[in-house]
């Protein structure tokens, strides 16, 4: 398949997004827990509250990221070979994209550890309330 300007296009805002979504699961675990440090410092009836609300709206923010990094990296594996490594090869970038492709492995899994240590959390904020 020919590699269209339009095509183009779309495969290098897919990339850019897929490359964003992957840095927001990981972002959003990060500040989910600063809100947990902070909940675990109040004293007040409401920290406990604000905190489960803020964990809810923040899980969906978290799927909807993770599905975008599955369903994103579908066309970008499709075309990778064509259109990210044939233009990063030919300019000298290979190393690059191998540390990109390496760091963006990195923040999945400390999203996914950061998540999975908050529902820890979650569980038992949930039943002490």
């Amino acid at each position: 398949m020919e590699i269209t300007p339009t095509l183009g296009i779309a495969i290098m805002m897919n990339n850019y997004f897929h490359d964003v979504a992957t840095a927001l699961l990981a972002a959003s675990a990060f500040v989910l827990y600063a809100v947990y440090r902070v909940e675990e410092s109040c004293t007040g009836p409401g920290a406990t509250e604000f905190f489960l609300k803020t964990y809810r709206r923040m899980v969906r923010l978290a799927r909807f990221a993770l599905a975008w990094i599955v369903l994103g990296g579908i066309p970008r594996t499709i075309f990778y070979t064509r259109f990210e490594w044939a233009n990063a090869a030919g300019k000298g970038q290979v190393p690059a994209l191998i540390v990109k492709h390496i760091l963006m492995v990195i923040l999945v899994a400390g999203g996914v550890w950061g998540w999975r240590k908050l529902q820890r959390k979650v569980a038992r904020c949930s039943s002490a309330s």
